[in-house]
């Protein structure tokens, strides 16, 4: 068995902190509040424009103070930088509506829009809508601060999430540039936060840390991020709950369906019956995807923290919860009653990937100690976490593997057997059980003796029905745009 090779060491206690430091940054005379806000601040006439086409939903509704802007013959240059901020007031317990109050002291309202009123696809088609209305009708100071904007998330990683998806569908619609995004961390993750230098948690002297974060994010360097498409076809049916972050498309016949669009290919054959009909489901993730028991915990916590909120009150009460659940479901001791051939996998799940510049489809085997499957994009998992690891070069020579990267177009999957090595693997004292990395996965679900299977997406879960008798398929794909983030690590 290859056992991998690290280069150091580091407790995730200590990345935490170092991440946090070096995500709010700790110079002790930052920019002045004055100067910051001549910065990032729009002209009053494009932040009035801007609000107006987003609440009535009609980019021209903004022309009247482009018109009242000429009328006084001078020219209004654009601002330095200019920033807009979404917030997830919900995000971040009680903190959620200080932090607002605070952004809008710094940078004006109508630059700060909270998620609860002012969706991001609203931003995207009618305030960057407006903005580029007016640069067609000549309004220069429009056409740069178009150019120029840049985004700052406040919230978790499902916010940023949200947010990145959005601003995506500017690609899209051929509405270049993309303004970049930084993060304020507000969620209990925050790995995305963490994986691009902007801190895994909220700082004690926050009020000081969003005003050198808005400041940082006005002027660092950009960084590339793969974001990556999955698409769920089951048999007639339907996902009860299913999670925000995946849409049900028609149901059709499968000659109409994504396995025609991708025919499997000879070599991969299926375990199951084809379908006549399938329900598909599509959705799109940055950090990971994973099946298996850490799924299946995730399911039962966010369920009991929906329906008894008062026993979710923070990270500390969340990560209780949390382990509370990995026993009762097995994931520490396995049930007596288990049958042992229906712990692994193995037992319902085919893997197949397809490497970089490779067309053909390649079945890879599941260890059969194998309780969970992760693929994974960023290089922070689970708070913080390196589950892949830092790899020496040999052994990636080894194993075919190159360094993982957040935008190298791949994929990293390795396994998790049960909670003990679970445990060790997230205190980082052995790595994770690695499996492949791939520009392409196919999951094939079997049934069997299985009624569900349970997935998550950036921790989102859900549970998966299953056929004993046909396959259930879940591709997974790079979108062929990468989202733009700034890097907070860049000097």
């Amino acid at each position: 068995m290859d056992v991998p090779d690290f280069d150091g060491s580091r407790t995730s206690s200590r990345s935490t902190v170092i991440d946090s430091i070096r995500g709010c940054g700790m110079p002790i005379f930052g920019t002045p509040k004055r100067d910051l806000r001549q910065k990032i601040m729009m002209p009053q006439y494009l932040r009035l424009a801007m609000r107006d086409a987003i609440e009535s939903k009609d980019v021209a509704a903004g022309d009247s103070h482009f018109a009242s802007a000429s009328s006084v013959g001078e020219v209004i240059p654009p601002s330095e930088a200019p920033l807009v901020v979404f917030i997830n007031s919900r995000s971040g317990g009680r903190h959620g509506p200080e932090v607002k109050s605070r952004l809008q002291d710094l940078m004006g309202e109508e630059q700060v829009f909270d998620l609860q009123f002012v969706r991001p696809h609203e931003f995207v088609q009618h305030g960057l809508g407006c903005l580029e209305r007016l640069a067609d009708l000549g309004d220069l100071c429009a056409e740069k601060t178009r150019e120029k904007l840049r985004i700052v998330v406040a919230g978790g990683d499902g916010t940023v999430g949200w947010v990145l998806g959005c601003l995506g569908e500017l690609h899209k619609q051929r509405r270049e540039p993309v303004p970049p995004t930084a993060i304020i961390p507000l969620g209990t993750g925050n790995d995305l936060s963490r994986s691009f230098g902007w801190g895994g948690s909220f700082p004690f002297n926050w009020k000081s840390a969003i005003k050198r974060t808005l400041d940082k994010a006005s002027a660092a360097p950009i960084s590339r991020l793969d974001s990556w498409k999955i698409s769920v076809s089951m048999p007639s049916g339907e996902i009860e709950d299913p999670p925000h972050c995946l849409r049900s498309l028609e149901e059709c016949s499968l000659d109409q369906g994504v396995q025609t669009e991708r025919e499997l290919p000879e070599k991969v054959q299926t375990e199951g019956e084809l379908p006549e009909k399938v329900s598909q489901y599509e959705g799109v993730f940055y950090n990971y995807f994973s099946i298996g028991m850490d799924a299946q915990i995730a399911y039962g916590f966010h369920h009991l923290r929906n329906e008894k909120p008062h026993l979710a009150q923070g990270p500390i009460a969340n990560k209780l919860i949390y382990s509370g659940y990995g026993c009762t479901q097995g994931w520490f001791f396995t049930q007596c009653k288990s049958d042992p051939g229906l712990r692994g996998l193995k037992n319902i799940v085919r893997l197949y990937i397809k490497k970089v510049n490779c067309s053909d489809w390649e079945q890879v085997s599941i260890p059969s100690s194998v309780r969970s499957i992760v693929a994974l994009n960023l290089n922070s998992y689970a708070s913080g976490r390196n589950p892949w690891g830092n790899l020496k070069p040999e052994y990636l020579e080894k194993r075919g593997f190159v360094e993982a990267q957040v935008d190298d177009g791949l994929l990293e999957i390795f396994g998790l057997k049960q909670g003990w090595h679970a445990s060790f693997v997230m205190t980082e004292l052995i790595s994770a059980k690695h499996i492949a990395q791939a520009a392409m996965i196919r999951f094939e679900l079997r049934g069997g003796e299985w009624k569900e299977a349970y997935l998550q997406i950036d921790g989102e879960p859900w549970k998966q029905p299953m056929n004993n008798f046909r396959s259930t398929f879940i591709e997974i794909g790079r979108v062929p745009f990468q989202s733009v983030m700034i890097d907070g690590n860049g000097e």
